[in-house]
C-alpha cells in the first residue's frame, strides 16, 4: 500500500522544479555513464532485445572512437510480462541511479505512464518497440521511438486491402494502449481509401496471455456469422498463434478466407526457427504478415553470422533463437544514446544557463521530493537531468547507419523513411510478394529508384486453401440465409413486375434483367423474392426502401428510380433503363389552311424579300439604261420594266438582256441569293405540308407550371414531391392514378369535366401508355434524366457486382433484347407533338442580303464614278460648250442627268 501511494504522489504532483544546489562532479568527461533498459526477459522481443542490448554495450565499450574511454554501463530491469505497475517501479528505480537515458519501455501502454516521469525527470526515453501511434505527441516530449510506427504499418495494411478491392475488414486486438490506438489508426486509413472496419473484436489485455480457446471460440464463430471474410489480427504473438490455431479447428483458415496479421507474426517466425517445422505452421498457411524493412549491409550480416554465439554466451536457455527485426532496432538504439552522449560531450551543453559546466552530467536535487523521505525505493534521492533537454536534441540530431539502414529522426521523434516487406506464409517458410514504403506504397522491387524501373502492386499470393485466386472478401452473412429481396406488387404495368398467377414468383422486365445480372456473377447467391403491397393500390416506392433500412429486405428490385434522396439511405446499382419524367396530354392534328402557303416565311421576312427584288430591279435599271434599249422609253414603260425584270428573277424567266459589266455582275449574285430563298422556302413548305402536325393545349411543364390545371401522376412514384418541392407546384393539383385505364379517363374528360389537363409520369410508362393511345402523345421535352436501379443496404458488396453484371448486359447486347421482349414500341406511340411551326427568319439570311446589298453599292458607285468622268470629259473635249461653273449648280446637275439618259453606242 506504501507504494501504491508513493506512486500516486509522484504521478500526480505538480511540477519537479530544479531547485537545490548541483552535484559537485566536475570531471570534463564522466568515467562512466549510466543508462537504463526495460524489458520482459522472457517474451519474444525482449529476450532477443536483452542480447542484442548487451552486445551493442559491449561494441561500444570496446570501440576507442566512441565516448573517448567513458565506460557505457547498462542496468536492465526485468518487467516479467507486467506492462503495469511494476514497470513503473522499474523506471523510479532506474532514475535512483542517475540514468542518463532509458531504453524501452517493450510495451506502449507501459510507455504512456513513464514517458510522464521521463518528462518530469528530464531522461530521454527510447522505444525499440513501443508501436503504438498516439505516442508520438506534444504531450510526451521526452520519447523517441526507434522503430517503426504502427501508423505506417496501418497505412501498408490498408494499402493491401485497397489493392485487392476489398471494402470491409474485420479487426481482432487487444483492448489495451498498443491494440486499441492500433485498430484506431487502420480506421482512419482505411476510411482514406473508402474502406472501413465493420466489426471489431476485443480481447481483454491479460499479463499471461491466458484466454482460454473457449473465449476465442465465440468471438471467432460471431466473425464466421459475419459477412466480410478479411481478417486483420493485431494482437501479442502468444495469443495470435491460439488465434490461428481455433480458426483452423473452425474450418476458417480455408478457400475465401483473408487473414493478415501485423509485424507480431512475422517476429514470431524470425524468432523461433523450430516453427517451421511444427505443426503449428498448418495454422497459418496462406496468411499474410509485414515485417519492418531492414535493407542488407556488410554490418548487418556481420551481426547476424554473431549471433548464434551471442545467444549461446548470454542465454541460459537451451539452443539458440532467432534474431528479429525489433532485436536489431534495440541494438541500433542503444548506439544512437552512444552516439548523442559523444556530441554532448564534444559539443557541450546548448542551455546558455549552463555554459560553464558544459561538459558534466548534472542531476540537481528537488526539495519536492523530500517529502518522500525515508519510503524505501529512496525516491528523494531522484534528481532532475539537467542535461536532459541537450541529450534530447543530440538524439534527434543522430545520422548514423546502423543494422536497420539509416537512423534519422523527425521533430516528433520518429524514424524517417519507415517501410515494410509484405510476407505470405507458404509451407514450412514464407515468400516475399512486395514491399510497402510511405513515398511510393507498394511495389515489387526492394527499393524504388528515381527512374521508378519498380513495378506498383505485389506478386500473386498463395490464399488460404492453396488457391491464388483472390478471395472475393464477402459472403452472404447468417451463415448462408436466403436473401429476402423486396419486390413491388403493382397494379397496373405488368410489364415491368408482375407476380405469376398461383406461385410466389415474378415475372417482367425488371425481373428478367436481374436474373440476366445474377447468371453473370461468379458465385451462386441463395434469394427469395418477398412481396410487398395489398395487390390494390400501388405501393410507396419510399415506403419499400425503408424495408431495407429496418433489415426487413436484403435488396430491392423493380420499377425503381434512383434519387439523390434515396441515394442516401441505400446503394443503387447502376441504371438498367432510363426513364426520365415527360408530360402526355391529349394532341389533335391541325388542318392545312388556305394561306399555308405563307407560313415558311415570317412577315418580316417577306417584307425585306419583296424589297430586295425591287432594289435590285431599281440597281439593274440604272446599270443597264444607258446601253440596254430594253430598259430605255417612256416612264411607265420603264416602271414595267423593272417591277417586272424584279420578280421574273424569282423563277429565273426575265427575258431582258444585261448588257454592262456592272449590271451582270449584280444579277450573277442576286440570282444566287434567290436560288438560295427559293430552295429554303421549297424545303420548308415541304416539311410543313406533309410533316404530321400535332397539336395541344399544354405546351410542356412550363405551361403547367404557370396555370392552375390539375396534373395526374402515377401514385408510390416520386413524382409527386418532385413537382411540388422543385416546380413549386401545390400538392391540391397534383391527382395520383394506380391504373392505365384511370390515365385514360382522366385526360379524355379534362379540365373542364374533372379530370386533368395532363399526366407527368416516367417515360417507360408513358411509352406502354401511347402505343395502344394514339389520340394522346408526349408534349415538350423530357425534362428530368432518371433511371431505374436495384437497391441494396448502404456499402453492400452485391451492388457492386451486380453493377458491374448490368453494364456487361449492356455491352453484350443482352439489356437490349430484354428491352425489346417487353418494352417493344408500338407505330401509334409519338415522341411528341409539335408545339410550333420552323419558320424561316430574317435572321437566317442576313448574310446573302449583306452580299447583295454591298454588290449593289459597289456597282452604283462604279457607276456613278464611270459617269462623272465620261461627263467631265465630254465636256472638256466639245468645242462649242463650255463646262459650267460652279455658281450653276443645279444647270450642272441637269446636264449631268440628260448626259446620263443619252444612250451610248
Amino acid at each position: 500500500m506504501i507504494k501504491v501511494w508513493v506512486l500516486v504522489i509522484v504521478m500526480f504532483y505538480n511540477g519537479f522544479p530544479s531547485k537545490g544546489t548541483s552535484n559537485s562532479n566536475n570531471v570534463t568527461r564522466p568515467s562512466t555513464v549510466n543508462v537504463g533498459a526495460i524489458l520482459s526477459f522472457n517474451s519474444t522481443i525482449g529476450g532477443v532485445a536483452k542480447i542484442a542490448i548487451q552486445a551493442a554495450v559491449d561494441d561500444i565499450n570496446s570501440n576507442a572512437t566512441i565516448l573517448n574511454g567513458t565506460k557505457f554501463n547498462i542496468s536492465m530491469q526485468d518487467t516479467k510480462f507486467s506492462p503495469g505497475f511494476l514497470g513503473i517501479i522499474d523506471s523510479l528505480i532506474l532514475m535512483e541511479k542517475g540514468t542518463v537515458a532509458i531504453i524501452g519501455p517493450q510495451y506502449s501502454e507501459m510507455a504512456h505512464v513513464i514517458s510522464h516521469i521521463a518528462n518530469e525527470m528530464q531522461v530521454p526515453l527510447l522505444s525499440f518497440a513501443a508501436t503504438d501511434p498516439t505516442l508520438t505527441s506534444l504531450q510526451f516530449p521526452y520519447f523517441v521511438r526507434t522503430t517503426q510506427s504502427d501508423l505506417y504499418q496501418m497505412s501498408a495494411v490498408a494499402d493491401i486491402v485497397d489493392h485487392f478491392q476489398w471494402r470491409d475488414v474485420i479487426a481482432i486486438f487487444i483492448d489495451d494502449d498498443h491494440g486499441r490506438n492500433g485498430v484506431a489508426a487502420l480506421g482512419d486509413k482505411l476510411a482514406e481509401k473508402r474502406c472501413k472496419i465493420s466489426y471489431k473484436v476485443p480481447f481483454r489485455p491479460n499479463n499471461n496471455n491466458n484466454i482460454s480457446e473457449e473465449e476465442i471460440n465465440n468471438a471467432l464463430f460471431k466473425i464466421a456469422l459475419m459477412e466480410s471474410r478479411v481478417i486483420v489480427v493485431h494482437i501479442v504473438a502468444d495469443l495470435g498463434l491460439k488465434v490461428l490455431k481455433v480458426a483452423q479447428s473452425l474450418s476458417m483458415m480455408g478457400s475465401g478466407y483473408v487473414w493478415i496479421a501485423t509485424d507480431w507474426l512475422s517476429t514470431v517466425l524470425d524468432s523461433n526457427p523450430s516453427l517451421s517445422t511444427s505443426s503449428a505452421m498448418n495454422d497459418i498457411q496462406g496468411v499474410i504478415t509485414l515485417r519492418m524493412y531492414t535493407p542488407d549491409s556488410e554490418l548487418k550480416r556481420k551481426f547476424v553470422s554473431r549471433w548464434n554465439n551471442l545467444t549461446l554466451k548470454m542465454n541460459h536457455q537451451e539452443g539458440p533463437f532467432g534474431l528479429n527485426t525489433f532485436g536489431l532496432y534495440a541494438y541500433d538504439t542503444v548506439w544512437v544514446i552512444a552516439y548523442a552522449l559523444d556530441a554532448l560531450f564534444s559539443g557541450g551543453n546548448n542551455n546558455n544557463n549552463n555554459n560553464n559546466n558544459n561538459h558534466n552530467i548534472l542531476f540537481s536535487n528537488d526539495s519536492s521530493l523530500n517529502l518522500l523521505r525515508g519510503d524505501s525505493l529512496h525516491l528523494d534521492t531522484m534528481g532532475v537531468f539537467i542535461n536532459g533537454s541537450t541529450l534530447l536534441q543530440k538524439i534527434l540530431e543522430v545520422n548514423q547507419t546502423g543494422l536497420t539502414g539509416r537512423m534519422m529522426f523527425d521533430l516528433d521523434g520518429n524514424l524517417l523513411n519507415p517501410s515494410y516487406e509484405i510476407i505470405n506464409v507458404i509451407g514450412t517458410g514464407v515468400r516475399r510478394i512486395g514491399y510497402w514504403s510511405e513515398s511510393y506504397g507498394l511495389h515489387t522491387g526492394e527499393e524504388v529508384p528515381n527512374d521508378g524501373n519498380s513495378s506498383e502492386g505485389l506478386y500473386g499470393v498463395i490464399w488460404p486453401g492453396q488457391t491464388t485466386q483472390t478471395p472475393r472478401g464477402w459472403v452472404f452473412a447468417s451463415n448462408g440465409r436466403h436473401l429476402r429481396i423486396g419486390v413491388p406488387l403493382r397494379v397496373s404495368y405488368h410489364e415491368f413486375v408482375s407476380r405469376i398467377e398461383g406461385t410466389d414468383m415474378f415475372g417482367g422486365y425488371c425481373i428478367d434483367v436481374f436474373f440476366a445480372a445474377l447468371n453473370l456473377l461468379p458465385y451462386p447467391v441463395p434469394y427469395k423474392f418477398v412481396s410487398f403491397g395489398n395487390g390494390r393500390t400501388n405501393p410507396l416506392n419510399s415506403e419499400l426502401l425503408h424495408q431495407i433500412t429496418i433489415g426487413a429486405f436484403d435488396a430491392v428490385i423493380g420499377d425503381i428510380t434512383i434519387t439523390t434522396n434515396r441515394s442516401k439511405i441505400v446503394d443503387f446499382t447502376q441504371p438498367y433503363i432510363e426513364s426520365g419524367l415527360v408530360v402526355v396530354a391529349p394532341i389533335k392534328e391541325l388542318k392545312s389552311s388556305a394561306w399555308a402557303f405563307l407560313i415558311p416565311f415570317t412577315p418580316m421576312m417577306w417584307f425585306v424579300t419583296g424589297m430586295l427584288f425591287l432594289i435590285v430591279g431599281v440597281v439593274v435599271w440604272i446599270l443597264e439604261r444607258p446601253f440596254n434599249d430594253d430598259f430605255r422609253g417612256p416612264i411607265r414603260r420603264q416602271l414595267v420594266t423593272i417591277i417586272w425584270f424584279s420578280f421574273s428573277t424569282l423563277v429565273f424567266a426575265h427575258k431582258e438582256k444585261t448588257v454592262s459589266t456592272l449590271g451582270r455582275l449584280v444579277l450573277i449574285i442576286w440570282l444566287f441569293v434567290v436560288l438560295i430563298l427559293s430552295s429554303s422556302y421549297t424545303a420548308s413548305l415541304t416539311s410543313i405540308l406533309t410533316v404530321e402536325k400535332l397539336s395541344s393545349p399544354v405546351k410542356g411543364i412550363k405551361s403547367l407550371v404557370v396555370n392552375n390545371d390539375r396534373i395526374g401522376i402515377m401514385s408510390g412514384t416520386y413524382a409527386e414531391n418532385y413537382l411540388s418541392e422543385v416546380f413549386n407546384i401545390h400538392r391540391s393539383r397534383l391527382v395520383p392514378f394506380n391504373s392505365l385505364s384511370e390515365f385514360e379517363k382522366a385526360l379524355k374528360d379534362g379540365q373542364d369535366n374533372g379530370g386533368v389537363a395532363a399526366i407527368i409520369a416516367e417515360r417507360a410508362y408513358m411509352e406502354l401508355f401511347l402505343s395502344t393511345r394514339c389520340q394522346f402523345g408526349i408534349v415538350g421535352q423530357e425534362f428530368t434524366k432518371m433511371g431505374w436501379g436495384f437497391a441494396f443496404p448502404r456499402d453492400s458488396p452485391l451492388a457492386i457486382d451486380m453493377s458491374t453484371a448490368i453494364l456487361k448486359l449492356s455491352e453484350n447486347g443482352d439489356l437490349q433484347r430484354i428491352h425489346d421482349k417487353w418494352l417493344t414500341r408500338s407505330a401509334c406511340s409519338s415522341e411528341g407533338a409539335k408545339q410550333g411551326i420552323d419558320r424561316l427568319e430574317t435572321k437566317s439570311f442576313w448574310g446573302l442580303f449583306l452580299l447583295i446589298g454591298i454588290a449593289c453599292l459597289i456597282a452604283l458607285l462604279c457607276y456613278l464614278i464611270r459617269m462623272t468622268y465620261r461627263f467631265r470629259r465630254h465636256y472638256s473635249n466639245s468645242t462649242n460648250l463650255e463646262v459650267p461653273s460652279s455658281s450653276s449648280c443645279s444647270s450642272c446637275l441637269k446636264s449631268f442627268f440628260s448626259f446620263v439618259n443619252e444612250k451610248e453606242k
